[in-house]
């Protein structure tokens, strides 16, 4: 066979079982490897945060934006209750005691003359005032024992764990009955200290749990390795992702603080007069429930709203923080 002459517009490409293959050189510029240069500049979507993503959940939640409005109605009227209602709330007329509803008093009067709707307003103050501080004092004091407890171990935490069972074996309404029967005080301190002496051993174990989770990732244990401070590993590293088990738990929490506070006023050793509550208006209309079922209806009525709109906020706020309900 006549031996072609050399062509340098031909181009020989090796071929996988190790032989070659003549090729054009336009057809071998179709096997040159695509440029690997950097990709052209375009826009880049900055990442979300599990924050960012709970709150665009929430914001298309109907549940969460109607609790919330109940909660932010309950709010002004905690801070500006003569903006809604006119009157004191302590001022009683008997001779129209148990009088229904009638100008400037929509909600009727109660047994002692007093106003109904007046009383119902400013008792939103003390009621969301005591659930308010509870959930702020257990939160604290049970997160900071309970993430403690977590992070370092040992007897620390064994001793804790057995204090928190202790706490979990004491009745609630029954320890109220119990300790608040000997306090005098009319103000809500005693009862909110009541709650946070109770109450902190349920946070405590959430963040617990929280916190032994978060400091086995490798964030955490690439921070230890650079040398970290146990305090900047708690505040900067572990706390910002344990906290929201504990804000899901508080913020349930607090719609049953209110509740608490209104039960322990009813049976008389919470909030006592001349203190304006729900629970007190309750206790003192439960006499009259068949002549003057409205002085009961209303205070009761508003504490159930109250108590609904925050575990429903709670309840929101735990399936948007959960990665495993979405």
């Amino acid at each position: 066979m006549p031996e072609q002459p050399y062509e340098p517009e031909r181009a020989i490409a090796g071929t996988g079982m190790g032989g070659a293959m003549d090729l054009a050189a336009s057809e071998a510029a179709t096997l040159e490897p695509a440029p690997t240069g950097p990709a052209p500049a375009g826009p880049v979507g900055k990442p979300r945060s599990l924050w960012s993503d709970a709150w665009r959940d929430l914001r298309r939640n109907p549940v969460f934006l109607l609790s919330a409005l109940v909660i932010v109605f309950l709010a002004f009227v905690s801070l500006w209750p003569s903006a809604i209602a006119s009157g004191s709330p302590l001022t009683c007329d008997l001779a129209r005691s148990q009088d229904g509803p009638g100008p400037g008093a929509p909600f009727g009067y109660d047994g002692q003359g007093c106003n109904v709707y007046t009383r119902t307003v400013y008792g939103a103050r003390t009621s969301v005032t005591v659930g308010v501080l509870a959930t702020l004092g257990v939160s604290v004091l049970g997160s900071v024992l309970g993430g403690l407890a977590g992070y370092f171990g040992g007897a620390w935490d064994a001793i804790l764990s057995r204090i928190t069972d202790i706490f979990f074996a004491i009745p609630v309404v029954l320890g109220g009955l119990v300790l608040l029967s000997v306090v005098t005080s009319n103000t809500v301190w005693p009862v909110i200290g009541f709650m946070v002496l109770l109450g902190w051993p349920q946070i405590s174990r959430i963040a617990r749990g929280s916190v032994i989770t978060a400091k086995q990732h490798d964030y955490v244990q690439a921070a230890r390795a650079l040398g970290a401070s146990d305090t900047r590993i708690l505040l900067r590293h572990i706390a910002p992702n344990a906290v929201a088990p504990v804000i899901v738990v508080a913020t349930i929490a607090l719609g049953t603080y209110i509740a608490l506070e209104a039960t322990l006023s009813y049976l008389g050793v919470g909030l006592k007069p001349p203190s304006v509550s729900w629970g007190i208006d309750i206790s003192a209309a439960s006499p009259y429930i068949r002549n003057a079922p409205h002085a009961l209806l209303w205070p009761s009525g508003a504490l159930a709203v109250t108590v609904l709109a925050f575990i429903m906020l709670g309840d929101a706020v735990r399936d948007a923080l959960d990665p495993k309900l979405r």
